[in-house]
């Protein structure tokens, strides 16, 4: 049986990996979005979570449920970016959890080419079943911009997340897998036609 690519998908916030999953996934690629895979993770970890940051959510004043009981992301966000300690702490509750859901993703897809889309995949052990990683880069106010019209957050909160990225690269750099940088910064065609260059002689 022919070897079935897998390949990391990873790049910082709006950069753009979300279309890029797209365009793999219309390639016949598998695609899993770790950030949905997250959203699952931080469910399965609630109570953990929600013991750890009771009291930080407390001082700042915001719920971190709403009526029924969910986790409220986008307040929790605010408390875990604020610090790098915090963030360190939410992602020791999580990350265990992301990589088992993603390990299911790539048994129940295994006859296929698979594609594991997530930012920080560099932190948990699947990156080392990647073959290579894909990273898709952008100029800083671009993605500035794309995450302010997308997200409709504040600029302060908003740099917070780009600082706490700011050595992503590195990051993955420093693990020792083969990388290839894309850059998207003009039209979503001139994206696909990189891709599909990049994994001409792959695929």
């Amino acid at each position: 049986m022919e070897k079935k690519l897998i390949i990391g998908l990873c790049g910082p916030m709006a950069s753009g990996k979300n279309l890029a999953a797209g365009i793999l996934q219309n390639m016949g690629f598998a695609c899993i979005d770790a950030d949905l895979a997250g959203h699952q993770a931080l469910e399965n970890c609630r109570d953990l979570v929600l013991q750890a940051f009771k009291q930080d959510a407390e001082q700042a004043n915001i719920p971190l449920v709403d009526g029924d009981g969910k986790i409220i992301r986008k307040n929790l966000g605010k408390i875990v970016f604020s610090s790098p300690e915090k963030l360190k702490k939410h992602e020791e509750i999580v990350h265990g959890e992301i990589n088992r859901l993603m390990e299911d993703f790539l048994q129940q897809n295994s006859s296929k080419n698979r594609v594991l889309n997530a930012t920080v995949l560099y932190k948990v052990p699947l990156i080392h079943k990647c073959d290579f990683v894909i990273f898709i880069t952008a100029p800083f106010l671009l993605r500035l911009y794309r995450a302010r019209r997308r997200d409709k957050a504040k600029i302060k909160d908003l740099l917070k997340r780009f600082y706490a990225q700011k050595d992503l690269y590195a990051q993955y750099r420093s693990q020792n897998v083969d990388i290839y940088k894309v850059s998207n910064c003009l039209s979503a065609g001139h994206l696909q036609k990189k891709l599909n260059a990049l994994l001409k002689n792959k695929v």
